[in-house]
């Protein structure tokens, strides 16, 4: 089930680095987290549906994909590394 206009809105509004920002890796990051994080919780209830846990492992390594990106661009933008 693809993620509600507004909880997307929210996750955008929360990790957007100026306004109007949708496609920053540090947004995009978010959302795969969110996503991977639903379908974690799928596949604890069904633990035989192997198509999507292929495609969570695409969406794991596409994340992590980025967050080496952030970290060879900006060690202070990668997640986990912010002085907040």
């Amino acid at each position: 089930m693809p993620l509600s206009t507004s909880v997307k809105q929210d996750i955008i509004k929360e990790f957007q680095t100026v306004k109007g920002d949708t496609g920053s890796p540090e947004v995009q990051v978010a959302l795969l987290t969110h996503r991977i994080e639903r379908l974690t919780d799928h596949l604890k209830a069904h633990m035989h549906d192997n198509h999507s846990r292929r495609g969570l492992l695409s969406m794991i390594a596409k994340r992590r994909r980025l967050i080496n990106f952030l970290e060879k661009v900006d060690k202070l933008r990668a997640p986990g590394l912010r002085k907040e």
